[in-house]
């Protein structure tokens, strides 16, 4: 006797989410298809061209960027580099025009053409190879670096050189400017024979304006410091993190703390500086001659900054750092950039796509089944 059969449970119907899913779905980038044209990329150097040819000043500069690049060559590494000036100011406009941050793609349409306004925009940064100044540069690229560093080099220079006002802009380069590009800046490498590196290097802190005229005391310069609160205390900070604790020069603190205590004199009438082109001496702008009974508590004050191993070492060492940073060519370091854009997800093959299309299937089948 056959036993009855239970009533079959109504099929369950469609959940409305997988209803929602099973909709058209966009068609993800095939691996080999190529890349999107530059009028679907954002900031080609193609259309950054264009909107630059739409304005003169921006279309003169180019120009103009584009026979220097044409008719200088990169110099000998024994050769001392020479950028004209005129190519320099051309180079700076551009970098504030459409053309700023521009960026080609492999497999893009005119890929040569955008390259080559690419180059053309970023040649001038590599005809002189010292790393001060590469360091500049990055600076420029940096909207708050490149404005702190404007702002003291207006009341820094020359003609319109006024020294309060120079160092206190210089003061606040070296409290707001991000610490990389501040010490990048400062504590350059150079090789011993580039005069033209340490010279930038040297003027950083522009000496002609920020630093006095004529050599004074260092005891007066130290007894105007300690009559400034701020100066005060940035003297007894750096007389802390920078103190040798022995012959070998072992600092109290890190290097870290020293160099920053070290940098944050820089502003303060107590500002130290490089003393030449060709080698990373550092020095206070006094003298101790005619000191008296004073000469050697003098000599003392001032070779804390000129023969103090805890700074030197803490100073070499950073540079150290900063020459390993540059080991590559800076082409290499714009390809690796370039590189990285590549690979942006959104111009990449989207794996999650075939595998969500994939889980639909088999959820449609195993509903089929119940």
């Amino acid at each position: 006797m056959e036993r009855p059969q239970s009533p079959r449970s109504p099929r369950p119907a469609v959940p409305l989410l997988l209803l929602v899913l099973l909709l058209p779905l966009p068609l993800p980038l095939r691996a080999g298809e190529p890349l999107p044209t530059e009028s679907r990329l954002t900031n080609s150097c193609i259309q950054a061209r264009r909107k630059c040819q739409a304005d003169p000043t921006c279309n003169a500069a180019y120009q103009h960027l584009d026979s220097c690049t044409s008719s200088i060559s990169t110099p000998l590494p024994s050769e001392e580099p020479s950028v004209p000036a005129d190519c320099l100011e051309a180079a700076q406009q551009l970098r504030n025009s459409s053309l700023k941050g521009c960026t080609c793609h492999r497999r893009m349409k005119n890929q040569a053409t955008c390259l080559n306004i690419y180059w053309t925009v970023h040649r001038a940064r590599s005809l002189d190879s010292d790393l001060c100044l590469k360091f500049t540069t990055l600076c420029t690229l940096n909207e708050k670096c490149e404005r702190l560093r404007k702002a003291y080099g207006e009341a820094c220079s020359g003609a319109r050189c006024q020294r309060q006002a120079c160092l206190r802009q210089l003061l606040a380069f070296f409290e707001k400017a991000a610490e990389p590009h501040a010490q990048g800046m400062l504590l350059c490498p150079c090789a011993p024979t580039d005069r033209g590196c340490g010279e930038r290097r040297k003027n950083t802190i522009a000496p002609s304006c920020a630093l006095p005229s004529v050599a004074t005391s260092c005891l007066d310069l130290r007894n105007l410091c300690l009559s400034d609160p701020l100066c005060r205390s940035r003297l007894v900070d750096f007389q802390t993190h920078c103190h040798p604790m022995d012959i070998l020069g072992t600092c109290a603190t890190e290097q870290s703390r020293c160099l920053r205590a070290y940098l944050g004199l820089i502003g303060t009438v107590m500002t130290p500086n490089f003393v030449s082109n060709v080698n990373t001496s550092v020095a206070l702008s006094c003298t101790c001659r005619g000191s008296g009974n004073l000469q050697e508590e003098c000599e003392q004050l001032e070779g804390f900054f000129s023969r103090n191993p805890c700074l030197m070492e803490a100073i070499a060492a950073k540079m150290r750092f900063h020459s390993q940073l540059f080991s590559q060519d800076w082409a290499d370091s714009t390809f690796a950039v370039m590189e990285h854009q590549n690979k942006n997800p959104a111009l990449r093959p989207l794996p999650w796509v075939p595998s969500l299309f994939s889980c639909i299937l088999t959820l449609i089948l195993l509903l089929s089944f119940w």
